[in-house]
């Protein structure tokens, strides 16, 4: 029996996974995450690193953030309080989505998630004051290998539906995109 509810996106491989609830009179009930299950709609590999974040002011933004290859991770994002617009850009070298992005409301009260794989970039907004995320990861961080994109470029066009607020000084600090972006995976 499925657990999940999944549903694909317009950027190929990044999948919609809404948790299936039981609910009765002492609240709910749901498989939070499922290796077989999501090894059928992506998940390859065993989680390496998981990750909890606190936001607390509605219209901040964390991210864009990506991983360069070999450290390249696929994300399991979930909302477990409040509510934020979590959003993946395609960073895959020759895609034919390239740089195109996608956003979904994630919230405690919806029960989804975004399955996020490798060659994507993920920030997110929240929606609601003291949001909080919880991300699988397929690979360790790795310092040496992060990468990030300005959340407010011009060239991606995100449909933020809170005026961008609160950036930290390492998401401030990402450039813009250039003609020199050829995506991850492009050959140097």
């Amino acid at each position: 029996m499925n657990t999940f509810d999944v549903a694909s996106t317009p950027l190929a491989g990044l999948m919609l996974v809404t948790r299936r609830r039981r609910d009765d009179a002492r609240g709910f009930f749901s498989r939070f995450f499922c290796a077989q299950e999501m090894a059928d709609i992506g998940w390859h590999h065993p989680v390496a690193q998981v990750n909890h974040s606190l936001t607390r002011q509605s219209g901040a933004v964390r991210g864009l953030h990506f991983q360069h290859p070999p450290h390249a991770e696929d994300k399991y994002v979930s909302c477990l309080r409040g509510a934020v617009f979590d959003v993946a850009v395609d960073l895959r070298h020759g895609s034919p989505t390239f740089l195109h992005w996608h956003g979904e409301a994630l919230s405690a009260d919806n029960g989804r998630s975004l399955l996020i794989p490798q060659g994507f970039a993920h920030g997110f907004q929240a929606l609601e004051p003291d949001s909080e995320l919880i991300y699988l990861h397929s690979q360790p961080y790795a310092p040496e290998a992060e990468g990030g994109l300005d959340a407010s470029d011009p060239r991606l066009a995100i449909a933020w539906p809170l005026p961008v607020r609160e950036l930290s000084e390492r998401d401030a600090g990402h450039p813009l995109l250039d003609d020199g972006f050829l995506g991850l995976g492009a050959a140097a």
